[in-house]
């Protein structure tokens, strides 16, 4: 047989699964009632216009002239995209494990698809938040959509690596979980969403660049706000940081379907 044809073949059946997978996921955790999978793009929508409405109403004690609205926007939404999506790899290979039996279903696919529902459900509110507020005019257009598209799309890598990481860790010790979320509420305020890096002393400047988070998010302020701010970003890093944690996040995932006897 043809080689294509049997990449053919292969890449038809990893497509039913993720998209069974998908499917039992979005019912398991949403329902068929109410709002059902709306919710998946609802929830991250509620959450960043709280904290925007938050911001507003501190305007005073924010000390920039930047829009409020688009500063919280791009803060915290950036946030849920790479915290959310490693909390939900965490219980991952736990929640499917009996899936793991069916010759088909791989350590792989679980995390492909929370990956996948999380990253689509924080771009969907994210999209939809700045439609909104651009057809309102509670915020100025784009200054460059592409810097936003990239820095998005690293944070989304950025996130994706470190939930298979942190959620192939926890297989081996259940202390992961007990550290990762205090740990991830102590990353908060210092992965740049309620600040720029440049209202910091040199300094602290280079430590919070140490952070690849920090890099992704000044690049979409960059792309909302243009030549108003001064960013610092230095995307070959963050790319060399992704794709470390990639082939280290493989690497434990891979030692997590030994242990737990994936045939």
């Amino acid at each position: 047989m043809p080689a294509s044809t049997t990449f053919l073949q292969s890449f038809a059946i990893q497509r039913r699964v993720i998209r069974a997978l998908l499917l039992r996921e979005l019912i398991t955790r949403f329902g068929r009632e109410n709002l059902g999978v709306l919710w998946l793009v609802g929830e991250p929508m509620i959450f960043t216009m709280g904290v925007a409405a938050l911001w507003s109403a501190m305007r005073s004690t924010h000390g920039s002239n930047l829009p409020i609205v688009a500063f919280a926007i791009t803060g915290y939404s950036s946030v849920l995209l790479w915290r959310n999506t490693v909390s939900r790899c965490m219980g991952g290979i736990a929640a499917n494990a009996s899936l793991l039996y069916h010759r088909n279903v791989r350590v792989i696919d679980v995390y492909a698809t929370r990956i996948l529902l999380e990253i689509g459900g924080a771009t969907a509110s994210f999209a939809v938040l700045t439609v909104i507020l651009l057809a309102t005019e509670s915020i100025q257009p784009l200054f460059d959509p592409l810097n936003v598209a990239i820095g998005w799309l690293l944070l989304a890598w950025f996130g994706g690596a470190l939930g298979i990481l942190i959620g192939s860790a926890v297989t081996f010790s259940h202390l992961i979980d007990r550290i990762w979320h205090p740990l991830s509420y102590l990353l908060f305020p210092l992965s740049g969403a309620a600040f720029m890096v440049d209202w910091l002393p040199p300094q602290g400047r280079d430590v919070v660049l140490l952070l690849p988070m920090v890099h992704a998010v000044e690049l979409i302020r960059e792309g909302f706000f243009g030549d108003v701010v001064h960013t610092y970003y230095d995307l070959p890093y963050m790319a060399a940081c992704n794709l470390v944690l990639s082939l280290v996040g493989l690497f434990v995932m891979n030692a997590a379907a030994r242990r737990i006897g994936e045939k």
